[in-house]
């Protein structure tokens, strides 16, 4: 039971104790959260050959650096990938918000008369595809695209998910803003930049963090497409080539009088983890409060 007395708010006591446990709750839920990264970074200072005897655990055992050197080895490729990762990260986002911000918003337009015919278009490529030899041919012999850095830019820049979402969240926003607007004067321009944009917040911040996943994660189309040739690659491909060059070494060395254990292997691939996660992590806060719906809750005039 809740009571004011003199503007403040006191709660009883089964209050107190059900407000309790729900902060001991979500406290541990956030520690289960936050135990697996912790287990990460533990086991990437940590031996390998404790690592193999013992498992893994919450303190780094016999703690070495070992793995960080590995990784840190051509610190100039590093830091050249890092470098190609964050353009190609920044400048895909912001443009596949543009783009997908415009092809959602026409796509709910009630007075676009094709918008069903090219949703169902978007959609259909959901269910089937070409496949992997028709879209490396497209890439490399048709656009001329081998060894160029589009060829990992360009298929991430929209997805068919995302503009359906996009849509969807779009498609919220009272059509009555749009009528306004063309009532005051405004073009389709100007009422999308002006009145549409500024509702969707929530909606390009968590479009905007996909896309920047799908370019920081992307090592497959660099694989395909950016050969040895190409003097920085993305940073995700640049850290699984390490990965498979210890993997080689550790294969050739195998039946030969050199400890095999004594390759880091295991500590290898979280130390890259360690790498690859902690600057996308840091991305998170600032988007996570555009998270919460209900923006355009009284946008629209009485």
């Amino acid at each position: 039971m809740i009571t004011v007395q003199k503007n403040k708010i006191k709660l009883d006591k089964s209050d107190i104790v059900v407000k309790g446990f729900a902060y001991i709750f979500i406290a541990l839920f956030a520690l289960a959260c936050l135990i697996p990264f912790i287990l990460m970074v533990s086991t990437s200072f940590s031996t390998e050959n404790l690592i193999r005897k013992s498992g893994f655990a919450l303190i780094p055992k016999g703690f070495t650096t070992y793995a960080y050197e590995l990784v840190f080895r051509n610190s100039k490729q590093l830091l050249g990938s890092y470098v190609v990762t964050i353009i190609m990260t920044g400048g895909g986002t912001l443009l596949g918000l543009f783009i997908i911000s415009m092809t959602g918003y026409a796509l709910q337009r009630k007075d676009f008369p094709f918008r069903n015919q090219i949703s169902f278009y978007i959609y259909f490529t959901t269910l089937f595809s070409g496949g992997l030899v028709p879209f490396y041919l497209l890439m490399t012999k048709y656009l001329g695209l081998k060894d160029n850095y589009l060829a990992v830019f360009l298929p991430l820049l929209m997805s068919p998910w995302l503009i359906i979402l996009m849509k969807n969240f779009i498609k919220a926003i009272p059509f009555e803003i749009t009528e306004s607007g063309k009532i005051d004067g405004a073009g389709d321009v100007m009422i999308f930049t002006k009145l549409i944009l500024p509702m969707l917040k929530p909606a390009l911040a968590t479009i905007g963090l996909f896309l920047a996943l799908g370019y920081w994660n992307e090592w497959y189309n660099s694989m395909l497409f950016l050969s040895a040739s190409v003097e920085y690659r993305p940073l995700q491909y640049h850290l699984y080539k390490i990965v498979n060059e210890v993997v080689a070494l550790k294969n050739s060395v195998a039946g030969s009088n050199v400890p095999v254990t004594s390759l880091p292997l295991e500590t290898l691939k979280m130390a890259i983890a360690v790498v690859a996660t902690g600057p996308i992590i840091l991305l998170y806060p600032f988007v996570q409060r555009y998270f919460i719906a209900g923006i355009t809750i009284g946008a629209v005039k009485g």
